[in-house]
């Protein structure tokens, strides 16, 4: 039994095994099942059934021209030929159009006129109906090209631009245009009747004269080119004049030389020269220079030329006679002077003889080669030298002819001169007046030579001997001695010169050296004598006369008496030399006094009062001895300036009293002086001021300009102009004012004037007054009118003020006219109440005095209208019913005049916006109302006008939703998630676009949109919005839709079901086998069995019994998390699942985070 109960037990594991594989092999058929399934289509994917749309209708447009010019227009007509009662919208290359100074609409806005007055208004035109609310499509494009006209170029065809009468002138207007074009012509503003692209004037008139344009016009509309440039054509009634000339200008030509003739006309252009001599043409040329290179005997006659252009005529010019000698010149060389031998130091001259003296240009040439060239026939070597040696000949030329050469002529230079040699006796360095002394000059070479003597460069004519001697030497003998000997024209150099110095003996100097010559008794008194050497003794003298006992070169006297007084001197004796004694030496005079000297004070100049910056000069004297230092006192105070003269430059502080004192050594002293007064005052400024009325002339008017000094007298004036002393005018003058005169003011009268003061014999200038500014114009000035405000027109009941100014000088009188007529209302300005019988030409006219008057000025119109502007409101686009969203713009036009300015109403409320126009960016709700615009503009009464109101309703726009519409079951028969997208509470026909993650993702318009896993595996954001071709044109975008991971979901779902449907069955059968095979065992034998599966109930019973389900099927993939921001807006359906709480759900949840999607399989239930 135990055997048999063992071998039951083994057969039950071998079958619960074998249940183990089945089922796992039931697993992996439903899962391929579940793969196959995945692949086969579905009806959804293919077919698509469209909604039923509108089908618009296609407008045609239709115009004359396409293809215009600048300033031309272009008429566009947009129609529907099925039906009428459309409104159109236009577009230019996509851009919405509205009605502005480019773009006009007539007829329901069905035709567009283009006025073409720029090249960016070319493009493609298109045009779209509207018609109760329905919307056509957009035209086919209609290009329009706005080109610039043709500019003619006029271009003169004959080269001169003078032209004689009977000659010809072409013009040629370019470029060669099509054959649609037609050339016209004009002359001084006027046309002429001549078309084509060339004008040709065969015989050149007066009448001709004149300024000449070219035009294009079109032939097959009215439209004209601008004009071409202008060219003037000048005709001359007189011939030209031709004067003929020759270079060079001789009387007489030799044979090869050259002449050029040239031909001068007073018009140069474009001229052909003949060329004529003895009255036959030589030669004929381009040129206005003839030349004959090489002239022959032959070539002497009468020349002319004649000039011509074209085909006009020939002018002949004066006649010039050239006359060729037969033969050649032929120079003479000859030289001055003709020794044979010369020496160095000696001048010698050639001359080049031709035997007619005029033109000619002369080469020197010394033994072949060129030393000068020269413009005279002269050529002079001023001191030869040894190399100067040679052959000598010249050549001749005249202008660029040829060359003429000479005979030739030798010179000889010896080396060297002989020098002679000059000594004295005695050789005493310096002799002293009265000595005696001899000269004598040597020379070593030859005899027979005769002697010439120089003292101080200057020769003596009375001296010819060797040797000479001067016996009483005077000063006048010094200075530097030089001999020559001659011979002939020959003479030597001067010999070396021999110095001789003469002079005085010393004479001493006599020095007291005692501090003063003037001395109180008993003062000491002490002289000097001295010399510059020492070989002199000394001898005193006191008027002339010995002092006896006096030789040494110092006198002293210890104490001085009266008798002591007089002249001193002294004098010089040679030692050596006899006789020599130097004169008496200066002298110096002394007085002794008995008492001491008062000081006087003097001042120059005496001038009471004085001025700021004059010079006072005080000078303290002591008249008798000297040596005196002088002091000087202001009102008793020391002013510590010692020196016999005070100069003051006059300051006010210097105002007061001045004295004086001197003094001798450390006790003598003299006292002070007599107080003498300083009154020192400011120099007044002159007053300069003009006693006209203004300082701004016109020529022949008068000026007077006042130059005066306030309290002060005795002034003469200066008159300056432009810092330049004035001498003209006519000037009278006064104690205390200068009057400067102009009768009759000019263009030099211009200029900045001043003044100035000096007083009479007295060197006080004042400072220049201020200046004044005379403005002396050329010509009277034509007043300037101006207008406020400027606009044109202006209405009844607006103010205008007109305004007259003249902006050069001033006292101005202002009169007004209209129409030429006197308003009699004198004034600078005039201010009009405007009414109708105000419009009219106003001018003005500016008076001052009696004759002067600038003339009117210039006329300006003033248009006065009655009534008011008309304003228009516009509305773009021009529906009634609006949008959320939608953008709407307005504008304010005024059919006349400027200078507005714009308010804006909205419901009768006025808001802000700036300029003509407001725009709604985005409209609101609140957006809605009546609409209103005012113009006005202000002088000095506001003028308005209202536009008519303009009605705007602004309603929500419509807002798109998408609804899920594949359920819970179709789960196993699809694999794909089919949205549906609507526009909430609207019952219009519309069309749909589709966006994932915001991009457009649309297939067709349709309200379905199918999501499969392949086209999105990131599990998108999808938004759809509505769309059609009337208002509203779209609606709100839908809120954002995110799909989930169906397909994983599915497959989950039936590998779940197949294992549980095939595992129930599986162990249906196996439990059924067991009931039926399984023999009954012994309680005691049989062995407890674990349980492979747990029972239903236990799995109920368990709270840790974890599910299968749980291990594919987690909260993250029933329930991903929301992104921030995001939300289905869908309801609680069957797609909606279930939140998984329990802990072994969450455990499972985290175990199912590890399995992974291999195809749609799955890798494995357990790890």
């Amino acid at each position: 039994m135990t055997q048999l109960s063992k071998t039951t037990s083994t057969c039950e594991t071998q079958w619960k095994m074998l249940l183990v594989q089945v089922l796992t092999l039931i697993y992996l058929i439903s899962v391929c099942a579940a793969q196959e399934v995945t692949a086969i289509p579905t009806s959804d994917e293919t077919t698509y059934v469209p909604p039923t749309t509108y089908d618009p209708p296609v407008p045609s447009v239709t115009s004359v021209l396409s293809d215009v010019y600048i300033n031309e227009k272009v008429v566009l007509k947009c129609s529907i030929s099925s039906s009428s009662g459309w409104t159109f919208t236009w577009e230019k290359n996509g851009q919405r159009l509205s009605q502005n100074a480019d773009f006009s609409f007539q007829d329901q806005n069905s035709e567009l006129t283009i006025t073409a007055n720029r090249k960016d208004l070319s493009g493609s035109y298109t045009c779209r109906g509207e018609k109760q609310g329905k919307g056509s499509k957009t035209s086919e494009a209609t290009d329009v090209k706005v080109s610039e006209p043709p500019v003619p170029l006029l271009i003169r065809q004959t080269a001169w631009t003078d032209v004689f009468v009977g000659e010809a002138v072409s013009f040629k207007c370019e470029p060669n245009l099509p054959a649609e074009w037609k050339i016209i012509w004009h002359k001084n503003n006027q046309p002429l009747d001549k078309e084509g692209p060339s004008l040709h004037i065969e015989s050149v008139t007066e009448n001709d004269k004149g300024t000449y344009v070219c035009q294009a016009k079109l032939k097959s509309r009215l439209f004209s080119s601008g004009f071409s440039n202008t060219t003037d054509l000048n005709v001359k009634s007189n011939n030209p004049k031709l004067t003929l000339s020759r270079s060079p200008d001789f009387d007489r030509f030799y044979p090869e030389e050259s002449i050029s003739f040239t031909c001068t006309v007073d018009v140069t252009s474009e001229w052909k020269y003949q060329w004529y001599k003895d009255g036959e043409k030589v030669a004929d040329s381009s040129s206005n220079t003839h030349t004959i290179a090489s002239l022959k005997p032959s070539d002497k006659g009468q020349y002319h030329c004649k000039v011509q252009r074209g085909k006009g005529p020939l002018y002949e010019s004066n006649a010039e006679s050239v006359e060729v000698a037969d033969n050649k010149p032929k120079p003479v060389l000859g030289r001055s002077p003709t020794f044979p031998t010369m020496y160095p130091g000696e001048s010698i001259s050639f001359t080049c003889t031709v035997d007619m003296q005029s033109g000619w240009k002369y080469q020197w040439y010394k033994d072949g080669g060129k030393v000068a060239d020269s413009s005279s026939n002269t050529h002079k070597i001023a001191s030869l030298k040894p190399s100067d040696k040679g052959q000598y000949h010249c050549k001749v030329q005249r202008g660029k002819g040829p060359l003429y050469e000479s005979n030739t002529e030798s010179v000889e230079v010896a080396d060297n001169k002989p020098k002679p040699d000059l000594t004295r006796s005695p050789t005493f360095p310096t002799m002293y007046p009265g000595e005696s002394i001899n000269f004598t000059c040597t020379v070593d070479m030859q005899s027979g030579w005769e002697y010439e003597w120089y003292h101080r460069d200057v020769k003596n004519p009375s001296l010819s001997s060797k040797t000479i001697t001067i016996g009483s030497v005077t000063h006048g003998d010094k200075g530097d001695y030089r001999c020559l000997a001659k011979r002939d024209q020959l003479k030597t150099d001067q010999s070396d010169p021999v110095s001789l110095e003469v002079s005085d003996p010393p004479t001493p100097i006599l020095k007291l050296l005692s501090p003063w010559s003037d001395v109180f008794e008993n003062e000491v008194l002490k002289f000097s004598c001295d010399v510059s050497s020492s070989e002199w003794t000394f001898t005193w003298h006191k008027n002339q006369n010995l002092i006896a006992d006096e030789k040494g070169s110092v006198l002293n006297n210890a104490a001085a008496k009266v008798s002591d007084g007089g002249q001193y001197s002294c004098k010089a004796h040679h030692k050596d030399r006899r006789g020599v004694s130097s004169a008496f030496s200066n002298t110096s005079t002394v007085s002794v006094y008995d008492k001491l000297p008062t000081p006087t004070l003097s001042r120059d100049p005496m001038f009471t009062p004085m001025f700021i910056g004059e010079t006072v000069k005080l000078k303290c004297a002591v008249d008798v001895s000297s040596g005196w230092s002088y002091h000087w006192y202001k009102d008793g105070s020391n002013l510590n300036k010692p020196g016999k003269e005070l100069s003051i430059e006059l300051k006010l502080s210097d105002k007061g009293g001045y004295s004086c004192e001197a003094k001798r050594g450390e006790k003598t002293s003299t006292g002070r002086s007599k107080e003498t007064q300083l009154d020192v005052r400011e120099i007044p400024v002159p007053l300069l001021s003009h006693k006209t009325q203004w300082l701004d002339v016109f020529p022949a008017e008068s000026v007077q300009l006042s130059c005066r000094m306030e309290g002060s007298s005795g002034w003469t004036f200066i008159w300056y102009k432009d810092l330049k002393e004035y001498r003209e005018g006519n000037v009278i003058d006064s104690e205390a004012e200068s009057i400067l005169s102009i009768s009759q003011a000019s263009h030099s009268h211009r200029g900045k004037y001043l003044c100035s003061g000096r007083l009479k014999g007295r060197s006080v200038s004042s400072t220049r007054s201020s200046p004044l500014e005379l403005q002396v114009y050329d010509k009277l000035p034509t007043p300037t009118l101006s207008r406020d405000p400027m606009f044109t027109p202006m209405f009844i009941g607006e103010t205008v003020k007109l305004k007259c100014t003249v902006d050069v000088s001033s006292g101005w009188s202002y009169h007004w006219y209209k129409d030429g007529s006197n308003l009699n209302k004198p004034g600078k300005e005039l201010s009009l109440d405007l009414k109708l019988s105000d419009k009219g030409g106003y001018s003005c006219e500016a008076k001052r005095g009696d004759k002067t008057s600038t003339g009117h000025s210039k006329e300006t119109q003033l248009d006065v209208r009655d009534g008011k502007p008309t304003v228009t409101l516009l509305q773009d686009p021009s529906d009634k019913l609006m949008h959320t969203s939608d953008l709407i713009s307005f504008t304010c036009h005024v059919n006349v005049s400027s200078g507005w300015k714009y308010i804006w109403y909205k419901d009768n409320k006025q808001f802000k916006s700036s300029g003509n126009s407001h725009q709604i960016a985005s409209a609101k709700t609140s957006d809605s109302g009546s609409y209103r615009c005012q113009v006005e503009r202000k002088t000095t009464k506001t003028f308005s006008s209202d536009s008519r109101d303009v009605e705007l309703t602004i309603k929500e726009r419509p807002k798109a939703n998408i609804v899920l519409l594949t359920t819970w079951s179709e789960v196993f028969s699809t694999d794909s998630l089919k949205l549906e997208c609507d526009v909430m509470g609207s019952s219009d026909s519309w069309n749909y676009t589709w966006y994932k993650e915001d991009i457009n993702v649309s297939r067709s318009l349709s309200s379905t949109y199918k999501v499969t896993p392949h086209d999105d595996p990131e599990q998108s954001s999808y938004t759809c919005e509505g769309i059609r071709t009337e208002r509203p044109m779209y609606s709100q975008r839908s809120d954002s839709y995110r799909t989930k991971n169906l397909l994983l979901k599915r497959r989950i779902l039936l590998s779940i079901s197949g294992c549980l449907f095939f595992g129930i069955i599986a162990v249906f059968i196996g439990c059924v086998a067991l009931r039926i095979f399984r023999k009954p065992v012994v309680a005691d034998d049989k062995q407890e069995e674990t349980s492979l599966f747990l029972t239903m109930a236990q799995l109920k019973d368990r709270n840790d019994a974890p599910c299968p389900l749980v291990e594919y099927i987690t909260d993250a993939d029933v329930n991903p998390p929301v992104k921030e921001g995001e939300e289905n807006g869908t309801s609680c359906s069957e797609a909606t699942s279930l939140p998984i709480t329990t802990p072994d759900e969450q455990a499972a949840t985290a175990n199912g985070k590890e399995a992974t999607e291999n195809g749609g399989g799955m890798v494995s239930f357990l790890q």
